[in-house]
């Protein structure tokens, strides 16, 4: 795994001599008059070896080009590319499926366009139109689903709620159940698109549920590397941190991921320490702190505070949830009143929330914090709360 950004971005470029002449032309005829290395690297390197690697089948390399080209505008080149495809076995149920998805992903204009290109090719084909299918639709896993629609009700809704809506609804709710296309199949096409529209933040989601959907961590490796080719070597690279990410986080050993693995228990007192001097304010203990072992993005910890100390102002890109253990605390969002906590008390920290929270001025408190990280990071620390604005809590006692 320590070598997978190399082993994504080097391509093996020494085509000996004899080989290159083997290789038929395929580049159009003026490539060779203006930019003949250009027709060398189209012959041996493109079509000479990388499309004859085993790490993709014929017809995902297909899959991957199509969408490359789509998602990126480039029909005047598409064509070529869907007479490949149906040669390589993607069906023109698929082809088409494979438009109306990116629409969602690349926008409604790209994929007319496609359109028209691919009608040409079915017409001179003598394809018949393409009918919706009529097998049942696809059931997406319910655990995963409900924390995608988790997080979307909460980072979308309260901002763009219509956005929020058709994402539930439309997107999750009737594309990525549509028969015509496998889970997997559309997974590598988001994929693909993503990379070559030079979208790396969205990338980790998609490739962990293209994981999930049956994409092997090699074939994700030489998707990337194909649309390389197609949409330039910077987009491929750009992807290459955040694909190794995913594919760390899932390489858990058996233990921890299988259904047998073992329990952890922090036990209490195992691991007290202070808390640092520019996060609180006064003396803290953060004990049986813990954070979630592979793909899991959930933390958290029991943090004790003296009378009168409490955090520094921060964030939370997914939200806090904090239980109210012991003693009486104080939390307050910017802008707003400063508000009491109690025992048994459970609060609610939204995301991106600028927020402090602790014990009150005259009575320890206790609670137990959980949050989850986005993309490794579950915490933004900023500046230390001003005396005069804790001093504000007294009259919330």
């Amino acid at each position: 795994m320590k070598n997978l950004a190399a082993s994504i971005a080097i391509s093996a470029f020494a085509t000996t001599g004899a080989e290159a002449q083997q290789n038929p032309r395929v580049a159009p005829p003026a490539v060779y008059e203006v930019a003949p290395g250009l027709g060398h690297f189209t012959d041996d390197v493109l079509f000479g070896e990388f499309w004859k690697r085993n790490d993709l089948t014929p017809r995902d390399r297909s899959l991957v080009t199509i969408s490359v080209l789509i998602s990126t505008g480039k029909g005047h080149v598409l064509a070529n590319h869907v007479r490949r495809a149906l040669e390589n076995g993607l069906k023109p149920q698929e082809i088409g499926e494979v438009i109306t998805h990116l629409a969602f992903y690349s926008g409604w204009p790209n994929a007319m366009s496609a359109v028209t290109e691919v009608k040409k090719v079915f017409d001179e084909q003598k394809i018949a139109p393409v009918a919706d299918s009529d097998a049942a639709r696809i059931q997406l896993e319910a655990a995963a689903e409900t924390a995608r629609r988790a997080a979307v009700d909460a980072n979308v809704e309260p901002t763009a709620p219509a956005l929020a809506d058709l994402t539930n609804r439309a997107l999750f709710g009737d594309l990525w159940q549509r028969p015509d296309l496998s889970a997997r199949d559309r997974s590598l096409a988001t994929m693909a698109a993503l990379v070559a529209m030079g979208q790396p933040e969205q990338l980790a989601f998609h490739a962990n549920r293209a994981l999930d959907n049956g994409l092997t961590p090699a074939e994700a490796a030489e998707a990337v590397t194909q649309v390389g080719f197609y949409a330039g070597w910077p987009r491929a690279m750009s992807a290459v941190p955040a694909l190794k990410a995913v594919l760390e986080s899932r390489q858990a050993s058996p233990a921890e991921t299988s259904a047998g693995g073992d329990i952890k228990i922090v036990k209490r007192g195992s691991q007290p320490a202070s808390g640092p001097q520019e996060r609180f304010t006064g003396k803290v203990q953060v004990s049986a702190a813990y954070k979630g072992d592979g793909a899991a993005r959930i933390g958290g910890a029991t943090v004790s505070f003296e009378a009168g100390a409490h955090t520094a102002w921060h964030t939370h890109p997914l939200g806090q949830t904090l239980f109210i253990v012991s003693g009486r605390g104080w939390v307050q969002k910017e802008g707003g009143p400063i508000e009491t906590m109690e025992p048994g008390d459970v609060v609610w920290i939204p995301p991106m929330v600028k927020h402090w929270h602790g014990a009150s001025a005259n009575e320890a408190m206790a609670h137990f914090a959980v949050s989850e990280a986005l993309d490794g990071n579950s915490v933004t620390w900023m500046e230390k709360v001003s005396a005069e604005t804790y001093d504000k809590g007294r009259g919330a006692n």
